[in-house]
């Protein structure tokens, strides 16, 4: 039977519930949604729909601005997202280095840097950042979202080789300096998460890959991570998809492996690193054996096919440092797609959209962590760090 404390929880649920939804209006339509708005979406009475948008401009969620057009009655107030109060911070964690920005809740970079260390000094420099942002925004940080090259399960780093971290309970860490949430996410997933919601619909799966000094995937769902019990969903760098002679020599030990082709070492050469932009990484490319690129081009597209027979995805997105390869390994790589496989379905493949950070992931899914909404496509593209 339920007490009168479960129906008081039931009700707390519930107003969440239409304070997220009611948010999630603003955020879509900052600048023209109106309260009247917000009850026609959520088909809530207009009081209730008011008394969400009071609690929202008092949390400094949401802020009043100009009269809407009038459409034969009253003008009503249009709301915006409240861009001078809370923010989030942002660390794209590197070996060497890390990305750095202040994010305004509108998606609005209002500072962004690099700060640099050696492994020795890492952990020192990366609190002392959190520290100083922490010390400068006090309160109104809202929340820290930090992307790191390994797996995690959003509170530790439980594996990366390049930072030769293990079990490192990082979140833990930066919130008891930062006294606001912190949530960390894969470098794969972050690019994942804002290549997702480059579109106001991002309905159905999307397959991301990950082409670097490693390969690594995320699928999303409806702009959500769909990740995996084990938090090891999309490694799979090491899977064997080159046999016989053709098989070479993979650093994990065995031959074969999606890694040992179609990562960019073996596609340009031992001088490709993480750490070179993309000046450099396209001049590799000009002086790279085609003939290592096609045989890339060929077991990435073993992957993508076997994949997507099984997500049936609404497409495939290649991004990373893979970018700069060009027309020319994507052609291949959709041309090594483009057979009949019996019950399945072509799915287009393309790089992913340049005008979205990457470093926006990390934005996205600490906003998504702390307030339940996303940001739309536009505001997502002025995040950067």
């Amino acid at each position: 039977m339920f007490t009168t404390e479960d129906a008081l929880d039931t009700q707390a649920a519930v107003r969440r519930a239409n304070l997220r939804r009611a948010l999630q209006l603003v955020f879509q339509a900052s600048g023209t949604q109106t309260r009247a708005g917000i009850a026609r979406a959520t088909g809530l009475t207009a009081a209730t729909a008011s008394s969400l948008v009071a609690e929202l401009i008092e949390s400094r969620l949401v802020v009043e601005g100009e009269q809407a057009e009038s459409t034969g009655g009253k003008r009503a107030t249009t709301l915006s997202v409240d861009a001078a109060h809370h923010r989030i911070l942002v660390i794209v964690v590197q070996p060497t280095s890390s990305h750095v920005a202040l994010v305004a809740l509108d998606g609005t970079a209002l500072e962004a840097g690099t700060v640099t260390y050696t492994p020795e000094t890492r952990d020192r420099v990366l609190d002392d950042t959190v520290r100083e942002v922490a010390g400068r925004v006090g309160s109104r940080l809202l929340a820290v979202g930090v992307q790191v090259p390994g797996t995690t399960d959003g509170r530790s780093v439980l594996e990366s080789v390049q930072l030769e971290w293990h079990d490192v309970p990082l979140a833990e860490r930066f919130e008891a300096i930062a006294g606001a949430p912190v949530l960390l996410v894969n470098d794969v997933d972050a690019e994942a998460v804002a290549e997702a919601v480059r579109e106001e619909a991002a309905a159905g799966y999307r397959l991301f890959i990950h082409l670097g000094g490693g390969v690594g995937a995320a699928v999303t769902l409806d702009g959500e991570l769909a990740p995996g019990p084990r938090d090891r969903a999309g490694e799979i760098g090491h899977v064997q998809v080159v046999f016989g002679e053709a098989a070479r020599p993979c650093r994990c030990g065995r031959r074969g492996c999606l890694e040992s082709a179609a990562a960019l070492g073996p596609m340009l050469g031992e001088e490709f690193t993480d750490t070179l932009d993309a000046e450099a990484t396209r001049a590799l490319v000009a002086r790279a054996d085609q003939k290592l690129i096609d045989e890339g081009a060929r077991a990435l597209a073993r992957a993508i096919k076997l994949i997507s027979a099984l997500l049936d995805p609404i497409e495939v997105v290649i991004g990373g440092p893979a970018t700069v390869l060009g027309p020319r390994f994507l052609e291949r790589v959709r041309a090594e797609t483009d057979y009949a496989a019996r019950g399945t379905a072509q799915v287009p493949i393309r790089y992913a959209d340049p005008r979205v950070p990457p470093s926006a992931g990390a934005a996205q899914a600490a906003l998504t962590a702390v307030l339940g909404v996303r940001w739309s496509p536009a505001q997502l593209r002025t995040v950067s760090a």
